[in-house]
Order: C-alpha cells, then sequence, then structure tokens
C-alpha cells in the first residue's frame, strides 16, 4: 500500500442527533516531497494527477474506509456502511463522512476528535496501489523537474486503486488537511528498478 498526503481541509459539524459529519478534500496536481535525496541521491517528489483515484471511486460497489492513521482497526466510517460520501472532479476528490454516535463511543474516535479539536490531526492521505502495467501501462510517468526550480525527479500518478482515506498527523502533501470548523475554525526521466514491482517503488 502506497500512502500519500495532503492539506486540502477537513470541516467538522455534529447535528441534533449527536453524528458527527467530517468533510474534507484531497487536491489533485499538488506536488508532494518524498524524499530529499540525502547527502548523494536525487529529490524525488510525487502528485496525483487529475481524477487519478476514479477507477475505484467510480463503481460504488468498491469498499472505501475513512479511518485513523492508516490504521483498518481504527475505522471512521465506509461507503458499504453508508456513512462515507465521494465526490471526484479534476480539481479534488471531496468526502463526507459521518461518524455515528455509537462509534463515538470508542476510545480511539474520541482521541481522534480531540485531536482535531485541538488542531494537532489535520492531514489527510489516502492509501492506495498503483495497478499492474497489463492493466493501466500509462499508470505513472517520471520526469525532470524545471532546473529553474531544482533537480528533483517527479512521478505523477495517473491511476491509482484508492482503498483509504485518512487522518494523520503530519501529512506528505502539505495542501490536504482537515478543518474543524464546527468545533473551532482552523485556520530526464527515471529509470525504473527493474527488481521492484510499480507497487513499492520510491516507498
Amino acid at each position: 500500500m502506497l500512502w500519500g498526503a495532503h492539506s486540502g481541509g477537513l470541516e467538522l459539524r455534529k447535528d441534533g442527533g449527536g453524528n458527527v459529519t467530517i468533510s474534507g478534500r484531497f487536491p489533485y496536481g499538488q506536488p508532494a516531497v518524498l524524499t530529499d535525496g540525502g547527502r548523494r541521491g536525487r529529490p524525488k517528489k510525487e502528485r496525483i494527477g487529475p481524477r487519478g483515484f476514479r477507477y475505484r471511486v467510480e463503481r460504488p460497489e468498491e469498499d472505501i474506509h475513512f479511518l485513523v492513521g492508516h490504521d483498518y482497526d481504527r475505522p471512521l466510517a465506509s461507503r458499504k456502511a453508508g456513512t462515507l460520501d465521494l465526490t471526484d472532479s479534476d480539481d479534488a476528490l471531496a468526502f463526507t463522512a459521518v461518524i455515528t454516535v455509537e462509534l463515538q463511543r470508542a476510545n480511539y474516535v474520541n482521541d481522534f476528535l480531540s485531536g482535531l479539536n485541538a488542531g494537532l490531526i489535520l492531514g489527510l492521505s489516502p492509501g492506495f496501489r498503483i495497478p499492474p502495467e497489463r492493466v493501466s501501462p500509462n499508470a505513472e510517468t517520471v520526469e525532470e523537474e524545471d532546473p529553474s526550480l531544482g533537480m528533483a525527479l517527479i512521478r505523477t500518478v495517473h491511476d491509482a486503486l484508492l482503498y483509504e482515506l485518512s487522518a494523520v498527523t503530519r501529512p506528505a502533501y502539505p495542501e490536504a488537511q482537515i478543518e474543524a470548523r464546527s468545533w473551532q475554525p482552523l485556520g530526464a526521466v527515471a529509470q525504473r528498478v527493474a527488481s521492484r514491482p510499480a507497487t513499492f517503488r520510491w516507498r
């Protein structure tokens, strides 16, 4: 599983019945620094292209989860449960998750909501896999960064299999984050490594 992160905005509100609704968005096209290259290597960056998660997002029968910290033992919502709604566009993947009153009895949910309210858990990170080349031969491309900006290799993911979105403390993509507005307003091409599958490349 690959994990990316972004700070796009999460918004929290509570209804009269006690359910908590969290909304957020993962902006497409924004670069994330995967590694600075260390002392001798080259920096590597990644970005998700427009509608890069469309394959599973456009199939309602494919379950997608909203988790705390990429941990399936700490679920917050899911499409199968009817508590996660996804809306895709060229600009961003937006979501709305409903955390039910029953689920709020779990200690990890209260810990998450407290961290969100305190402004400590604001990042949004997708968990995804790159499909096999036989399925999507152009799922990813790699290019040189503009020399005026740096010397990084930039991977653009055009097709990815999204399995979950997670609330995290420190996202890799600084533009994807959660806003808790109801509780508190928050302000040359790289050579492929033949011995490793594309799913694990760079990670």
